[in-house]
């Protein structure tokens, strides 16, 4: 795991020295990613400069310093992330001829790309990353992002410069990246908790997709400072919602016993490949199915007991820690539990401008924080269950939406548009319940209408942000699928597409990656995300039970009473922190005064919601608390562009 940075001019405008300063600066902005080396690559006549910040996880000899040049000179890469496959792929390129220096999957990544080019062999690869790679015979760059999008890579316009880095913070490096707010980003924000990709907080900025590459060379580094969204030239590797119409189209079609004995497989396979590495290896164990199953499958296949990790509340109704003490008992793992106070949680609130550097809101950011401190204490890498949710029919928003959506469909189509345009203008008291939350459900063309209501924070966000334009996400489809599939595996993919990446996995590559730790996700290997996409629903719930299929894999290692009990979740007491400890910080950064000042967001509207949530009323802490991580990491934002005006780049020494 590491940290990657670097610009492309549409022109050889800068020395070498300066290029190399300019792109080193980026790249230390991402130390926490990569503390244990650091690496400058630029071509001034090509106008490209890489920088890398590595974090050692395989092959941690200088033999796999970053950026790395391919055996034949062409490819120079800054790579973010881990190829699991990385032996079969070697053994299968020395069959080919290929020799190699060390055993780094970095190595094996550039002898791909010089053997099948840079687009197979990024579908090829099993694995998580962001990349940089700059080909010399063409004179142009390539960035990429895998499949799920474990991964971040943010890349936009300073000046006439590309500039592109693991995180925003590397960007903000340049002198002449002073791109404003986009307000219509900003909407996103608020409906979600987060920023979508290709979107970002900041104009001419984009996030790269998950399964995309992008391709620019001097001409489209040009081309793409003065255009209005150059975000379409990103184009898939991997397409999940095509992938998921393919396993549709071939459903699985084997017995309840088949299939779990294939999961079983698959999982364990997943588990085994991310458990390699030349550092310690440990686990995320909450207690839940998920955690549960990946600690159970890394104990069965590890010749001494696993690390694994995890957190309590003091005073908390929703503590997992026993939950996943018994379940670390009964494996016999090394369990490292710690027990915080509401303080311990409230001191982590600040730092969070700086560990997201993009406005980010899931309050459940706090504990994942915690518990990745934790974890670094006794190992660099941590593997977690991220993805059962969305794979298995996890949510029990799922089954309110579907039952929502057979109910709405039994009213005629005329007669529900009737009552939606009744229900234009209720704006925020739709998120209250009752009759104005019934009233805009009513107007669904589909059941993707009805499930952003479920995931939705701020109805109308267009309304607070003076002078933004309506934008939407995958979620704004009537239907994600088009018509492909259920309705059920419509909501699954839009979750998979849109809030695993942008909120899961954004919230645990930050968190971890602020304490240079690496995160693994095995339930999101895509073997397994594309077997579960081939499963039937009666596979995923059945019974009223959630996640059939893989409590009956997870029933092979624990005994029934640890596989089935509720879901606690993870998240934090906001509503108790906004009216008790926090409410000093949070009068300060929502003064009508300098919400005035700044102009972004409706002083009037929100200062309103504010009394009225003091004042006792439920439900407004989502709108508060995502309101309240865009004012701080604004200042943030301004304090860390102040910093770059007023300190002059040095060369690299």
């Amino acid at each position: 795991m590491c940290g990657l940075a670097g610009l492309l001019l549409p022109s050889p405008q800068r020395h070498g020295d300066e290029l190399a300063a300019l792109a080193g600066a980026m790249g230390d902005a991402l130390a926490h990613r990569g503390p244990d080396d650091r690496g400058v690559w630029v071509d001034a006549q090509a106008g490209i400069a890489l920088a890398h910040r590595r974090l050692s996880i395989l092959d941690l000899s200088p033999l796999g310093h970053q950026p790395m040049a391919s055996a034949d000179g062409r490819y120079v890469l800054a790579y973010n992330g881990e190829i699991y496959n990385f032996a079969e792929l070697r053994a299968e390129l020395e069959a080919r001829g290929a020799g190699f220096r060390g055993h780094s999957d970095t190595e094996v990544l550039l002898a791909a790309v010089v053997a099948w080019g840079v687009e197979e062999s990024l579908r090829r690869c099993n694995g998580m990353f962001a990349l940089a790679l700059w080909d010399r015979h063409e004179r142009c760059l390539w960035l990429a992002r895998d499949r799920v999008g474990k991964k971040p890579l943010y890349y936009g316009w300073a000046g006439d410069a590309l500039v592109f880095g693991s995180e925003l913070k590397a960007l903000w490096q340049h002198p002449e990246f002073d791109n404003g707010i986009d307000r219509d980003a900003l909407t996103l924000l608020l409906r979600l908790d987060y920023i979508p990709a290709p979107h970002c907080i900041h104009e001419r900025s984009f996030k790269l997709m998950p399964g995309h590459v992008l391709r620019m060379d001097a001409a489209a580094v040009l081309a793409g400072a003065s255009a209005h969204r150059p975000a379409q030239a990103q184009r898939p590797f991997w397409d999940a919602r095509e992938r998921m119409r393919a396993a549709l189209a071939a459903p699985f079609e084997g017995s309840d016993a088949e299939a779990e004995q294939r999961l079983d497989a698959l999982l364990r396979d997943a588990v085994a490949l991310r458990m390699v590495a030349d550092v310690p290896v440990g686990v995320f164990l909450s207690g839940g199915t998920d955690s549960s199953i990946v600690t159970s499958m890394m104990q069965a296949q590890s010749g001494r007991p696993v690390h694994s990790f995890s957190i309590g509340f003091e005073g908390s109704h929703h503590d997992e820690a026993p939950l996943a003490r018994e379940v670390a008992e009964h494996l016999h793992t090394d369990h490292t539990e710690l027990y915080v106070s509401g303080a311990d949680a409230l001191a982590v609130v600040p730092r969070l401008p700086a560990m997201f550097d993009e406005p980010f809101a899931d309050a459940s950011q706090v504990p994942t924080a915690l518990v990745a401190k934790l974890a670094r204490g006794g190992v660099t890498v941590a593997l977690s269950g991220d993805g059962g949710d969305e794979l298995f029919f996890g949510y029990s928003r799922y089954r309110r939406a579907l039952r929502n959506w057979r109910m709405l469909s039994r009213v005629p189509a005329a007669l529900r548009r009737s009552l939606a345009r009744i229900a234009r203008g209720q704006g925020e008291a739709s998120r209250g319940g009752g009759l104005p939350a019934l009233l805009a459900e009513m107007g669904a063309r589909g059941i993707g209408d009805v499930y952003r209501n479920r995931v939705t924070r701020w109805r109308d966000p267009v309304a607070v942000v003076p002078g933004a334009r309506a934008i939407d996400s995958f979620y704004g489809q009537a239907d994600p699928l088009d018509g492909t599939g259920t309705p059920a595996d419509a909501m699954m993919l839009a979750d998979f597409v849109t809030y695993l990446p942008d909120d899961l996995l954004c919230k645990v590559d930050r968190t971890s990656m602020a304490v240079s730790l690496e995160a693994r996700a095995p339930l999101l290997d895509w073997r397994v995300a594309e077997f579960a996409w081939s499963l039937p629903l009666h596979m995923k719930l059945r019974g009223g039970e959630s996640k059939y299929l893989l409590k009956k894999v997870l029933l092979r290692y624990l005994p029934a009473a640890m596989v089935y009990r509720g879901k606690r979740g993870f998240g934090a007491p906001v509503t108790a922190w906004l009216r008790g400890d926090l409410r000093e910080w949070a009068d300060d950064l929502l003064s009508p005064e300098r919400l005035a000042a700044d102009g972004l967001l409706d002083a009037h509207a929100i200062g309103a919601l504010w009394r009225r949530f003091a004042q006792g009323e439920r439900k407004w802490h989502t709108h508060l608390w995502n309101v309240l991580m865009f004012q701080a990491w604004e200042d943030y934002w301004r304090q860390s562009r102040a910093r770059v005006r007023g300190a002059p780049v040095s060369p690299v020494g």
